[in-house]
């Protein structure tokens, strides 16, 4: 009976039957090397952009908290 076992491990299983099934077909065509190639890097220009604006807070939010801190000082 199916009614007692859950159903992940068939989800599980499915999922590695198709990245099996994608590993042993044919090489990729040039389309798909090229598609590939063009998201590799806009996902790398965006993480570059994202480590720059997290670096920019970062720099923002220390200088913040040095004028806050310096404030308290200036009130005691």
């Amino acid at each position: 009976m199916l009614a007692g076992r859950s159903a992940r491990p068939v989800i599980e299983e499915r999922m590695y039957e198709k990245s099996d099934a994608a590993g042993a077909s044919k090489p990729k065509s040039n389309r798909e090397a090229e598609r590939d190639a063009r998201l590799k890097a806009a996902l790398k220009a965006n993480m570059g952009r994202r480590k720059a604006q997290a670096r920019a807070r970062a720099v923002v939010d220390s200088v913040d908290d040095a004028e806050h801190s310096t404030d308290n000082n200036e009130n005691e």
